[in-house]
């Protein structure tokens, strides 16, 4: 069962990844990289001060970075623990793949810590802001979708890799705002 998951899943690695055009390259790179949210997560500190206040937004930083901190790390003990070759590291894979970028990457992929850290702020301000932007979760999670598929379309990461690392960053930005949450109310904050 294990194995025909993890055949289906280079499959659909090679179907995707085949899909990219020079023409999206560029923009799919700009997503991937990791200063390109900065003006989103700018915009998101913004609404939450607007909605909590100078000490709560810095509970939230500080909520904000544990949430990170904990999603990337774990992203690395599943890498190393795991040990699943990149695609580009495959040597199965790697002469039928489009490599978008000249640098692959560390040798192990599995799981996707973009897709976890993507996913985990988009949930996490999802529920925190959803009563100041009506559609801010739908916008928010489009765009952890986005930093997700990229990973596949540039080709350092399979679909399981940013499947479970977008299901365990939601379930993180879940489990962090209701610590935050709690944290507001339990200090009265």
């Amino acid at each position: 069962m294990l194995q025909e998951l993890l055949e289906f899943d280079k499959e659909l690695f090679i179907f995707l990844n085949g899909l990219g055009t020079d023409r999206w390259d560029f923009f799919f790179q700009f997503v991937s990289h990791k200063l390109s949210a900065l003006p989103l997560y700018m915009f998101l500190l913004l609404l939450a001060y607007k909605k909590l206040g100078l000490k709560q937004t810095l509970v939230l930083l500080v909520t904000i970075t544990l949430l990170i901190t904990v999603t990337d790390q774990l992203s690395n003990f599943f890498k190393y623990g795991v040990a699943r070759l990149r695609p580009c590291h495959n040597p199965e894979i790697a002469p039928v793949m489009r490599l978008v970028k000249s640098y692959c990457g560390g040798q192990f992929g599995y799981f996707s810590a973009h897709a976890a850290n993507a996913f985990a702020v988009a949930v996490f301000f999802s529920i925190l802001l959803k009563s100041e932007i009506k559609y801010i979760g739908v916008g928010l999670l489009i765009w952890a979708a986005l930093v997700a598929y990229s990973r596949v379309y540039i080709g350092v990461h399979f679909p399981l890799d940013i499947f479970t690392g977008a299901v365990l960053g939601s379930l993180f930005g879940w489990l962090f705002i209701k610590l935050f949450i709690f944290a507001l109310r339990k200090f009265s904050l």
